[in-house]
């Protein structure tokens, strides 16, 4: 650890790929507040699959420092239907913009991953050196493979070159402008829109996937860039940090408090014919809380703000 004179200067030019979405726009929010110049590209002005383009452009660009929170992500269904896209997209991300990078001579870079790197039966808490040491949930076996490529390839790029790349787990993530699609998304934006939609339509009840046992710890997207820029001013470690709330909950619970958020009347019906996915998945935060860093969003304040923002969203045309 060091000052942030050496890691992280003020005022500092970082590019943030995957600006538009839930965890890059949050990112761009608190850099831009603490007085950063945020650099940003839109998918149609690049393509970060495209590792030439990718590399061309920072070299031009050349920023201080480079926040890599592009991602192909999804909920369990997408996972499991569409493997592909969810390795393979995400692999060439990465390898377009973690050398690219490095070529264009930033020397400031934080790879954001994923929970879902640990082992299915990880001992819970799940510290960051349970990586590597059991075998993966098989519903997001492709997506975790490629975060634990990026995560070894920034450990790559620090062991050959000295690079001061670091690399994040946030735990599951939810807050404004999260993905409200029932085919793709995660599952508290999927449990806000059901229950919504339900007592819209006057349902008596509404059927949930797996048996709602399994435990689950969210943290809101806000409290996640507030880590991000603490880990860029103040830790150059090998290992990944580990970012969550210290806290979880069963899938049922969270089910019941999204209801009363929603304001949703009807019945909860759980379908166990359906995968429940990793038994739990509850992060050790001990390395981040020792840089001095908490969250700050309640769960059920963040869901309520969640919603509100979803509903004041325009109609789809």
């Amino acid at each position: 650890m060091t000052d942030e004179q050496v890691w992280l200067p003020p005022r500092a030019r970082i590019f943030v790929a995957g600006h538009s979405g839930l965890v890059g726009s949050a990112v761009t929010r608190r850099l831009t507040a603490d007085g950063h110049e945020v650099i940003t590209r839109g998918r149609g002005e690049l393509d970060l699959r495209d590792a030439a383009r990718t590399g061309r452009f920072l070299a031009d660009v050349r920023p201080d420092a480079v926040v890599l929170a592009a991602a192909k992500v999804g909920g369990i269904m997408a996972n499991s239907t569409f493997p592909v896209p969810f390795i393979e997209d995400n692999l060439r991300i990465q390898l377009s913009v973690i050398a690219g990078s490095y070529a264009a001579g930033v020397g400031r870079l934080l790879f954001l991953g994923s929970s879902c790197i640990y082992p299915k039966l990880a001992a819970q808490p799940i510290r960051e050196e349970a990586l590597l040491t059991g075998p993966l949930e098989p519903t997001n076996e492709a997506y975790a493979l490629a975060k634990i490529a990026g995560i070894v390839q920034i450990q790559s790029y620090r062991r050959q070159y000295g690079a001061s790349y670091i690399s994040a787990m946030p735990t599951n993530l939810y807050g404004p402008g999260d993905n409200f699609d029932l085919q793709t998304s995660h599952v508290l934006p999927a449990l806000i829109r059901r229950f919504h939609e339900a007592k819209h339509d006057g349902a008596a009840e509404v059927t949930l996937w797996g048996s709602g046992t399994p435990r689950r710890e969210f943290l809101h997207v806000d409290d996640l860039a507030a880590a991000c820029v603490l880990l860029l001013r103040n830790y150059d470690g090998d290992a990944p940090v580990n970012v969550g709330c210290g806290e979880d909950l069963t899938i049922r619970e969270l089910a019941e408090t999204v209801r009363a958020v929603v304001g949703y009347g009807g019945r909860i019906a759980w379908d166990t014919s359906r995968p429940d996915g990793t038994p739990r998945k509850l992060l050790d935060i001990s390395r981040l809380t020792a840089l001095g860093w908490k969250p700050a969003v309640a769960l059920r304040e963040g869901i309520a703000a969640v919603y509100a923002d979803w509903q004041a969203r325009p109609a789809p045309k």
